[in-house]
């Protein structure tokens, strides 16, 4: 029970912080879903940390490891959205911008996760 608590508390941040992020003013004219690419780019930055630093640092902790992880990063990154938005994308012809969204998210998203992994081994 404690463990669904831990993720419940972590998602509940995520959500209100990718809430928040999708009021910001900022877009493109083109279409391409901005918002949703940098909260998933920052989710896999996050969770890369999360993840190196569990290893290193929290393995005792795994209450933390999902409060992190689960809830947090969960909560906060969007699978659905970027589904949807990409799908709207492709619907409207604009296969061209769906495409380098669907290859910018996936490529981007690993780069931040080694990027996110290197840096907690180098300095964490």
């Amino acid at each position: 029970m404690t463990d669904c608590l831990a993720v419940a508390a972590g998602g509940a941040i995520g959500a209100v912080c990718r809430f928040l992020i999708s009021r910001l003013p900022i877009g493109s004219d083109d279409g391409f879903p901005l918002k949703t690419f940098i909260v998933n780019i920052t989710g896999c930055f996050l969770i890369g940390l999360a993840a190196a630093l569990a290893l290193k640092h929290f393995s005792s902790s795994p209450k933390l490891v999902l409060f992190l992880k689960v809830g947090i990063c969960g909560g906060f990154t969007t699978f659905s959205s970027f589904a949807l938005e990409t799908g709207g994308l492709m619907e409207k012809g604009a296969w061209l911008t769906a495409a380098a969204y669907v290859i910018l998210s996936v490529t981007v998203g690993i780069a931040a996760l080694f990027a996110a992994q290197f840096l907690a081994e180098r300095f964490f």
